[in-house]
């Protein structure tokens, strides 16, 4: 059974930075494209970070480009998101995604449709 545990939110402000973990069981994360979506109430889940398991490339939506990183720590069988300089649009829920069918990341953006397995959101959500 995959499941995942998120953690990592919580009060922040403007300009502050977080750290969002995603602890994965029942599967390999290495062995699959992951990413992290948000969504704001009242909007669509969007997707604003790839990273690939098979040459380690990377896609950012470009409202992130420059602010967030995804990265793995294939020991630990977890993946981060590191955001820094927070923006008011940065405090959605995040949920992260494993997409186990694929190793690679498409270079066109990051789409739910793409990602079969999901976690259930973080225990603690960003808030301001």
């Amino acid at each position: 059974q995959v499941q995942f545990v998120e953690s990592g939110g919580g009060s922040v402000q403007p300009g502050d930075s977080l750290r969002l973990s995603c602890a994965a069981s029942g599967l390999t994360l290495d062995d699959c494209a992951i990413a992290w979506f948000r969504e704001a109430l009242g909007k669509e889940r969007e997707g604003v970070s790839c990273l690939s398991s098979s040459d380690a490339s990377t896609y950012y939506t470009d409202s992130v480009q420059g602010r967030i990183t995804i990265t793995r720590d294939n020991a630990e069988n977890t993946v981060y998101l590191q955001t820094n300089s927070l923006k008011a649009e940065d405090q959605p829920i995040y949920y992260c995604a494993a997409n186990t069918m694929r190793r690679r990341c498409t270079d066109s953006g990051v789409r739910r449709s793409e990602f079969n397995y999901w976690a259930q959101g973080p225990q603690v959500p960003v808030s301001s």
